[in-house]
């Protein structure tokens, strides 16, 4: 009877670590919080709609004690930010630095969990050689203060958030390099960061690279899509989308710098849902692909090619569109959720018995729900050309199995690309999540109810 009572324990010990694991197992995705808009939701209505989703994150631009106190024993963890104006006062007085942190983060510590102070948005870009100077003196002095204030305090970050602006070279990935206009301010902060354990802050954005580059090769490479790849001739890497490049990129500076041990959080990416005329690829399907695929990406567990087996923490751009931004209709385009809680398109973020808001806005209207069941396989007017690249992408993505494809594999003959491709995007479709758009590859695939299985070839998937 003892025995068998360890032996329940042990049980029950095994499916508690797997269900924790489970719980936390999108703790990696986070959403910013903008708030240049005349028209957000209340914030409890806010609150319940992160708790409906995977969301686990939020940065917030600035100190919002309504949202704040809302999140407190949610769960949910906050990045605040030090205004670029406050930086010079923080920086000169410690005192200042202590009334900073009494007013903004003391009385919400420990109720809420405040992960990371953002000390300045994009200041070592902003041109302001000055107030770059006192961006560090600010940052000592907030965590300082915050080491002198003891618990709930005492375990908060410090860093700061750049732009892919302060790299001087990003391309091809391994000859990532910092500006030297900026080495030596940057060095010091890159000290400070690995002493402290804090994450350097990064905005990657595929959509920009996209736009300085507007052919059809480069949105599949930032959209996750099927592409060719590009070959990194320095390390032989060989990459299949711009996130991965560009966090990489800034790996490996950090690495040149010395201080490649430093965690990357990604504190901004999105794609607009619109834009104006000379804003290419500025659509709500193609939000959808690139926000579904990364947070897809992120799920997968793969890491980049230099960070594997880990996904990087990743703050998506941003909760809701905000209408009173300045500068062209992408700026104010970029929300995954309209003000009126509508998704602006399903980007895979619900929560498992949450229902999911309506879709109102492009990219597909109503809302995409995983598929109940079925296969995906080659569309009857897709190309050779295209299903070769599709057979090739599908196969390369961490949790595809094309062994059944290979000579002396269940699903070897016929010995076509049509067939190869379907079987390998079959694959891609199931590890992927079934939903719809796992299984559009460019409009070369469709989804089918008929087992597509054949002797001893079968198919995964079903009903």
């Amino acid at each position: 009877m003892e025995a068998e009572s360890r032996k329940l324990l042990l049980l029950l010990s095994v499916f508690l670590c797997c269900f924790v694991g489970v719980a936390r197992a999108q703790s990696y995705i986070g959403v910013n919080y903008g708030e240049v808009a005349d028209n957000l939701p209340p914030v409890d209505e806010t609150v319940k709609l992160l708790k409906s989703t995977t969301i686990s994150k939020v940065r917030l631009y600035g100190v919002d004690a309504g949202i704040i106190r809302a999140l407190a024993g949610t769960g949910i963890s906050l990045v605040v930010g030090v205004a670029n104006g406050d930086i010079p006062s923080l920086a000169a007085d410690p005192a200042a630095a202590s009334r900073w942190l009494a007013a903004n983060v003391l009385p919400f510590v420990p109720a809420s969990t405040i992960s990371v102070v953002a000390v300045g948005n994009e200041v070592l870009e902003s041109g302001d050689a000055s107030l770059a100077a006192a961006l560090l003196p600010a940052m000592q002095n907030l965590r300082a203060a915050a080491a002198a204030a003891g618990d709930g305090a005492a375990g908060i970050k410090f860093s700061t958030v750049n732009t892919m602006a302060v790299l001087a070279q990003s391309d091809p990935p391994s000859t990532g390099a910092f500006h030297p206009e900026i080495a030596s301010q940057l060095q010091q902060i890159l000290g400070f960061l690995s002493k402290t354990s804090a994450p350097f802050m990064i905005n990657p954005y595929p959509y920009f690279a996209y736009q300085s580059d507007p052919r059809p090769e480069t949105l599949a490479f930032c959209l996750f899509q099927p592409n060719a790849g590009r070959v990194d001739a320095g390390s032989k890497i060989k990459y299949t989308n711009m996130f991965d490049a560009q966090l990489d990129a800034v790996k490996s500076a950090l690495g040149r710098a010395g201080y490649g041990n430093v965690e990357i959080v990604v504190a901004e990416t999105g794609w607009p849902t619109k834009g104006d005329a000379g804003e290419a690829g500025a659509t709500a399907d193609n939000a959808k692909a690139y926000v579904s695929n990364l947070v897809a990406h992120l799920r997968s567990g793969a890491g980049t090619p230099l960070m594997p087996g880990k996904s990087v923490d990743t703050y998506l751009f941003a909760l809701y569109d905000e209408d009173l931004k300045p500068g062209p209709t992408s700026e104010r385009s970029f929300g995954l959720y309209h003000t009126d809680l509508t998704m602006a398109y399903d980007a895979g973020l619900t929560s498992s018995g949450s229902a999911a808001s309506p879709s109102n806005g492009g990219g597909g209207g109503a809302t995409a729900q995983p598929s109940a069941g079925g296969w995906c396989v080659a569309s009857a007017g897709a190309t050779e050309a295209d299903l070769q690249a599709d057979l090739d992408y599908a196969c390369a993505q961490v949790g595809v199995d094309c062994s059944a494809i290979q000579p002396g594999g269940a699903c070897f003959d016929p010995n076509t690309v049509r067939a190869h491709a379907a079987y390998a995007m079959n694959q891609l479709y199931q590890a992927a999540g079934r939903h719809p758009w796992n299984c559009d590859f460019r409009q070369s695939a469709t989804l089918t109810s008929d087992n597509p299985s054949y002797g001893s070839c079968v198919y995964t998937g079903g009903q």
